[in-house]
């Protein structure tokens, strides 16, 4: 468990562009994806202001977002990095569990990566994410980088839609039923 202080919590950029983005789905019917709150116990409040200014994490959190997009259900985490090598202990165990579960239950699992020193952002499927804590497991890397992804994944942006990851998620459904029809 961790404490915040409330100076320090104040949301990503990348949170506020998916956030955009989802409100734009939204308003199209494309998709309902909501953020999930992390549950908090306060331990110091202003009496004047009645802000919360220090609390602790209740609870291991799953994932940042969830909700469905066209019928099928679909979570992800988002996250940042600032580096050309993100660190697999961004991502805690609980997290890629409940990743792993998701799928198995016929969702979508991934991560929206933020590169922000090249200014990229980049779908991770679940799959790609579990070779890679698989691979750190098994005594490997405990982290990968810029050029070990597979670039296909690249995020755009589409007008009003700051990080348009329902193509993505099109062409993760695609790849996936292709796997299923190859002999």
């Amino acid at each position: 468990m961790g404490t915040w202080n409330s100076r320090g919590l104040r949301g990503s950029a990348l949170e506020d562009m998916i956030n955009h983005s989802n409100s734009v789905y939204r308003e199209k019917k494309l998709a309902l994806i909501q953020k999930v709150p992390t549950p908090i116990t306060p331990i110091a409040i202003d009496k004047e202001t009645r802000h919360i200014t220090l609390a602790y994490f209740d609870q291991k959190s799953t994932v940042d977002y969830i909700g469905a997009v066209q019928g099928i259900p679909v979570c992800f985490d988002a996250k940042e990095c600032a580096v050309t090598t993100f660190p697999l202990q961004n991502v805690h165990e609980h997290q890629v569990q409940f990743m792993k579960e998701f799928e198995q239950q016929g969702g979508i699992a991934f991560i929206v990566l933020y590169w922000t020193a090249k200014d990229e952002i980049y779908y991770i499927p679940f799959e790609e994410l579990y070779r890679f804590w698989k691979r750190m497991e098994h005594g490997g890397r405990k982290s990968f980088t810029y050029e070990e992804m597979d670039h296909s994944w690249k995020i755009g942006r589409q007008r009003d839609v700051l990080v348009h990851y329902l193509e993505m998620i099109q062409k993760d459904l695609e790849i996936r039923e292709q796997s299923k029809s190859s002999p």
